[in-house]
């Protein structure tokens, strides 16, 4: 009997310790405590806004305005929110949708009066028996100039209560400020496309004379290198005015300032010497569009065109942990350094007026880009004397948040040391 006794006893004891074990781990966490109750709502708060920022930093199109929305009404607690133009309701969420041309009216009367209204059951008369709306909050989206296009209105079942007013203004204010860094952005990205055009524009036409007199002389000596040079002078202006992509690989930069080096070889012979030592793995690293193809054609024109006898353009690019480290150097007439230092566009000593006169690519202008993507501790670094050459250098993030790549192939380079 005791025997048969002793096998549940032994159950019973286990369970009974096990249930001990999991109770002191509930209370030893209870006692830690993973978050306050203020940490939680910290936390919650954050994450919502979060959450709300990245549509309305996408600039409120019909899509966004519909995710932005919903993480707004959660700020601010209400039934229903819309966020309404001067003409029409962009988004919804929640109650109250039918009184959209109540709320689209009562935002113009905000936009008009530069203020937030506040909104009870008179204002939104309703034969609807169902209608639960009995008062509503509209906050414009005011940004840094005052101005206002968007409203956020919260929908209540009751008068707006002070606090729920507090939070739609609070919240209304917060958005405003990420629309206003959304046209920030979007101004930024048209600068940017804008610089681009303007160093489209300084291809110098000398440039293209040069270049389809060097092919017209050898097509009869070599018709054969004629045609090579006429699809390299295809290839490279195809990439200089490329209508898509504000960025574009290292591989794609090199690709095509080997297409002018080559049309530029055709007319200078041997005097033109070219040294390349490019690290392969750098290859892929994104950069701002057109930001070393002018460095090179700077060299070039401004350095080496008017030096006797032999000169070089040597074009380096060395992997350096998080970052590519590229320089293109020439040992040609070189500049005053205090012309830089001026803040001016730099002219080559001995160059000819009607070359550089709105034709000169002006290093401010790479430098510009790069700061305005990357930072800037990111400019170009200019070592340069008179009748020393000039030596530029820029480093470029392997990764940053604001590069997109481009549209279109990376191609191939060969690499050379």
């Amino acid at each position: 009997m005791a025997a048969n006794l002793s096998a549940p006893l032994a159950v019973l004891a286990l369970v009974t310790a096990l249930a001990a074990a999991v109770y002191a781990v509930v209370r030893l966490r209870a006692r830690r405590g993973i978050a306050t109750a203020t940490q939680r709502a910290t936390y919650q708060v954050l994450h919502t806004a979060g959450l709300a920022a990245e549509p309305l930093r996408n600039g409120l199109g019909a899509a966004d305005a519909a995710k932005a929305v919903r993480h707004l009404r959660a700020l601010v607690g209400a039934p229903g929110a819309a966020l309404v133009g001067s003409e029409a309701v962009l988004a919804f969420d929640g109650r109250g949708q039918h009184h959209a041309e109540q709320f689209t009216a009562a935002a113009q009367r905000a936009f008009d009066a530069g203020r937030s209204l506040v909104l009870t059951a008179r204002d939104l008369p309703c034969d609807r028996p169902d209608c639960l709306v009995r008062g509503a909050v509209v906050a414009p989206l005011t940004g840094p100039d005052g101005d206002a296009t968007v409203a956020l209105i919260a929908v209540v079942d009751d008068d707006p209560a002070p606090g729920l007013v507090q939070a739609t203004l609070e919240t209304a204010r917060w958005a405003g400020s990420q629309l206003a860094l959304a046209e920030l952005d979007s101004s930024r990205e048209r600068l940017a496309r804008a610089e681009v055009r303007a160093l489209r524009a300084q291809i110098s036409p000398h440039f293209i004379y040069n270049a389809l007199t060097a092919i017209a002389s050898f097509v009869r000596t070599d018709p054969e290198r004629a045609r090579d040079l006429i699809l390299e002078f295809a290839e490279f202006t195809r990439y200089s005015f490329r209508a898509h992509g504000e960025f574009t690989t290292l591989a794609e930069e090199l690709r095509s300032i080997d297409r002018y080096l080559t049309i530029e070889r055709a007319r200078f012979g041997e005097r033109l010497q070219v040294r390349l030592q490019i690290a392969p793995e750098v290859l892929p690293v994104h950069l701002p569009f057109l930001c070393l193809q002018p460095l090179v054609e700077n060299a070039v024109r401004h350095g080496l065109s008017r030096k006797p006898g032999l000169g070089t353009v040597s074009i380096e690019a060395r992997d350096a942990g998080t970052e590519c480290h590229i320089t293109v150097e020439d040992d040609g007439v070189g500049m005053d350094p205090a012309v830089l230092t001026a803040g001016a566009d730099p002219v080559r000593r001995g160059a000819d007026p009607a070359d550089d006169a709105g034709q000169h690519v002006g290093l401010s202008n790479v430098d510009e880009r790069l700061r305005s993507v990357f930072g800037d501790e990111f400019g170009l670094v200019v070592e340069t004397a008179v009748g020393a050459g000039t030596k530029v250098s820029m480093r470029v993030p392997k990764f940053h948040p604001d590069v997109r790549p481009g549209a279109g192939a990376t191609g191939r380079w060969e690499v050379l040391s």
